[in-house]
């Protein structure tokens, strides 16, 4: 009875995979726990902060809302326009994303946020790179392992 219960759990940690947000570069990459992060930079026109707030539910990613100073270049122009009083431009968005694509710069101060930690991407890879934020299945064990930040 003990060796089938322990087969069974070895075989969970080989065959289950957990859906997880996983931040690729160049040599290297990890996993976030949390289900919701924000993207932020400084928009290369306006010069002023632009913030994206992402949220996973199950094996699909979202672009949740967006928060910017001024109606510009790249504004969406699909959302729901939320009523705020901090100086920011609040839109809901509620669309399906694949994956985010960045161009990391430090310039524009690239930065990726969670309710625990904040990864300036813009000082972990060189000038220009390309950082790829997606939804990854990791087996169980590799999950559980510890490389999560």
């Amino acid at each position: 009875m003990l060796g089938s219960t322990v087969l069974i759990v070895l075989l969970l940690f080989l065959f289950v995979k957990v859906p997880v947000l996983y931040v690729s570069y160049e040599g290297g990459g990890f996993s976030i726990k949390e289900d919701s992060f924000e993207v932020s930079w400084i928009h290369s026109v306006e010069k002023e902060p632009w913030m994206e707030t992402y949220e996973k539910e199950g094996n699909r990613l979202y672009l949740a809302r967006t928060r910017f100073k001024t109606f510009g270049a790249g504004t969406p122009s699909d959302g729901e326009v939320i009523p705020s009083n901090d100086g920011f431009v609040h839109m809901k968005i509620d669309r399906e994303v694949e994956s985010i694509d960045l161009i990391v710069s430090t310039n524009v101060e690239t930065t990726l946020t969670t309710d625990s930690k904040e990864y300036r991407l813009y000082e972990m890879v060189e000038e220009y790179e390309n950082v790829i934020i997606e939804i990854k299945k990791l087996p169980l064990w590799e999950y559980l392992r510890g490389e999560i930040l």
